[in-house]
């Protein structure tokens, strides 16, 4: 078993999991979908050039906890088979499970024969479009549909799927403590520039999201949201 160091005291959730920031959510997250429908369609007919498959990716991933708020919705999803029912009724418990939507960068059927595994650098599932949406992380903006459905929020930990959610919950007894909140596009953890490539880029992003579960606010995630520009345009922390 894993321990982290980290603050103890209750996260003051507040306004930064409420109205305010549900209504902030909601209005920049479709604003940003119609303004960037030009770069949509022109990144669709990319993806549909470049190799075979869909234009979309979807995935399960965990997402806020019901006793902080969540829903129901989501638990007829299943968790992947090679995880005993035991620990699929745990993740259920500890927070929804919803599908995220990525613009395709890998490969069909990329896990087929290996089963969950995190991306690496220089991936070679990636396809030649997949490395320059990756590059500009325009493979993630599909999931304004997600924010705007209330599933995520602009600015929160990211999503992670039920085999790993499972997995570190096992191991770090805080780990599920960042499904306080709404799980976001960006977060604390992204502009310092943690990218899951092992165990120990797992728990330094921990400590990053407790410490925004425990301190967000809405002019925290402003700021969190102009460094992740920052971020983009300069290509840091991409594979």
């Amino acid at each position: 078993m894993i321990s982290i160091e980290h603050r103890s005291r209750a996260a003051p959730l507040g306004i930064n999991t409420g109205p305010i920031k549900r209504i902030f959510d909601a209005l920049v997250s479709l604003a940003a979908l119609i303004l960037l429908l030009p770069v949509f369609a022109l990144v669709m007919l990319l993806v549909v050039l470049d190799s075979q498959g869909s234009i979309f990716y979807t995935q399960i991933r965990v997402g806020h906890n019901r006793r902080s708020g969540g829903d129901r919705r989501g638990d007829h999803i299943p968790v992947v088979s090679c995880q005993r029912q035991q620990e699929r009724r745990r993740i259920l418990s500890e927070g929804r499970l919803f599908k995220i939507y990525k613009f395709r960068t890998m490969v069909t059927d990329a896990e087929k024969g290996s089963g969950p595994v995190w991306a690496c650098k220089n991936d070679a599932r990636v396809t030649r479009v997949g490395r320059w949406l990756r590059l500009t992380r325009i493979d993630e903006t599909p999931q304004l549909w997600n924010v705007l459905r209330g599933e995520m929020s602009l600015v929160g930990p990211r999503p992670e799927r039920p085999y790993f959610v499972g997995h570190f919950a096992r191991r770090i007894p805080s780990y599920t403590e960042r499904l306080r909140v709404r799980p976001g596009i960006t977060g604390l953890a992204q502009i310092q520039g943690c990218y899951d490539a092992c165990e120990e880029d797992v728990l330094q992003k921990l400590n990053y999201d407790l410490q925004y579960v425990e301190d967000s606010n809405m002019s925290g995630d402003i700021r969190i949201l102009f460094r992740t520009v920052q971020v983009v345009l300069t290509f840091k922390g991409a594979h």
